[in-house]
């Protein structure tokens, strides 16, 4: 574990789901990968039209006994958790292992501060920032409170 190159990326104004493919082939190359500003990270859309299909999305559960039934993240770090666990094989064992490499953070913690951050060229944002919206936005709207 003390040999791995660890790689520490800053999501603000990255798109989630470019960001998070990018970080899942890091993790599947044996990286440890920090993602911080987890709640900054953008969702493309319209604001009203991501957050009624995520709100649709969390109506989803068991008729039996609701508690069984698919639980959804409404934190900014675990929803990216999250969209990177279904890029990765997580049903091989290189997958499992991979997901023990990520740590995921809503903002920077102490500990990280003086760390060099990446970011990812083609997964900033390309169109003005008001066409998408954050995940500190969107997890607000989804009853989330800091």
């Amino acid at each position: 574990m003390s040999g791995e190159e660890t790689v520490y990326v800053d999501a603000t104004n990255q798109i989630a789901g470019r960001l998070s493919s990018k970080v899942a082939k890091l993790l599947i190359t044996g990286k440890r990968v920090i993602v911080l500003n987890a709640e900054k990270a953008l969702v493309s859309g319209s604001r009203t039209s991501v957050v009624t299909q995520w709100k649709e999305k969390l109506e989803i559960s068991s008729r039996v006994n609701p508690i069984y039934g698919p639980i959804h993240p409404r934190r900014p770090d675990n929803i990216l958790r999250r969209m990177i666990r279904g890029m990765v094989p997580r049903r091989k064992a290189k997958g499992p292992l991979a997901m023990k490499r990520l740590r995921v953070y809503i903002g920077v913690p102490a500990e990280f501060e003086a760390s060099k951050l990446t970011k990812f060229e083609d997964t900033g944002a390309s169109r003005p920032i008001p066409i998408y919206v954050t995940m500190g936005d969107l997890s607000k709207s989804l009853g989330w409170n800091e």
